[in-house]
């Protein structure tokens, strides 16, 4: 199927379109490295609680040759403490429209994925990278500190001690360094990409609508739960799944042969 615009306003750095069941969202300001200003941040924030209900994923991926190198520092502006908590409070609840929003989203990584780069793609669900991805926190060496969300997604991804290193040395990972330590679930050549993310996004299309629920909101709550509230969630969760006539559906199809088995990829 043709990919068709979408009727959303959004500013001149975002590009939106349709593939059937998957919106597309395209970082556009690849003269800036895909650098992210207020206005593209507020952008993505429109794009996310605009979805309509034929939509059932997002693909994120970007134009030109990086990802996106963070944060505009040409828009750093001197802010006191109270304008510093509100602007980052503001990419926070813009992120969780990605991590808790209505659909899965898959990203599309290569070139720089760098400080606020990194935090964007650490909200959404499946990373695919592309071999010249490469992962950086600068923070540390400009005198700021992450924003947008890192502090509590990027630890869970690669672990305390990892992330105080990028942030105190600056060091930075590889693409095949952040896919054997957890940054990307997925590893192409360069130019695969795009149709590797839309592959996925596609068959993420064709789960329950309820199952993708689960898994993107119930899912990181049971992981960071105790034990015997994360089995009582997953139970409740598994229960309300397995009773959605869709569901009932599909179980019945397999039973019968009609629907499709597991085989190796």
């Amino acid at each position: 199927m043709a990919s068709v615009s979408m009727a959303i306003d959004l500013p001149a750095s975002l590009k939106a379109e349709r593939d059937g069941a998957v919106a597309i969202l395209r970082l556009s300001r690849a003269e800036k490295r895909n650098a992210l200003d207020d206005e593209t941040v507020l952008g993505i924030e429109t794009f996310f609680t605009s979805l309509p209900s034929e939509v059932k994923t997002v693909l994120l991926h970007s134009e030109g040759d990086h990802f996106s190198a963070g944060l505009d520092l040409s828009e750093l502006k001197e802010r006191n403490v109270t304008q510093g908590i509100a602007h980052s409070g503001m990419w926070h609840r813009v992120f969780q429209h990605i991590e808790f929003g209505k659909v899965p989203v898959v990203a599309v990584l290569h070139g720089a994925v760098v400080g606020g780069g990194l935090e964007l793609a650490a909200a959404c669900h499946v990373r695919v990278a592309e071999r010249s991805a490469y992962y950086a926190l600068p923070e540390g060496s400009r005198g700021i500190y992450v924003g947008g969300g890192g502090s509590v997604r990027l630890p869970r991804l690669i672990g305390v001690a990892r992330m105080m290193d990028m942030m105190l040395t600056g060091r930075t990972y590889s693409a095949e360094e952040g896919q054997s330590m957890g940054l990307t679930t997925y590893l192409v050549e360069q130019g695969r990409g795009f149709a590797k993310g839309l592959e996925l996004a596609q068959r993420i299309a064709t789960n329950t609508a309820l199952t993708n629920f689960a898994v993107t909101h119930g899912l990181p709550r049971i992981a960071e739960s105790e034990p015997s509230a994360g089995y009582a969630m997953e139970a409740l969760v598994a229960s309300i799944a397995q009773a959605d006539s869709e569901a009932k559906q599909r179980l019945k199809d397999f039973l019968e042969k009609r629907g499709p088995k597991v085989t190796r990829s």
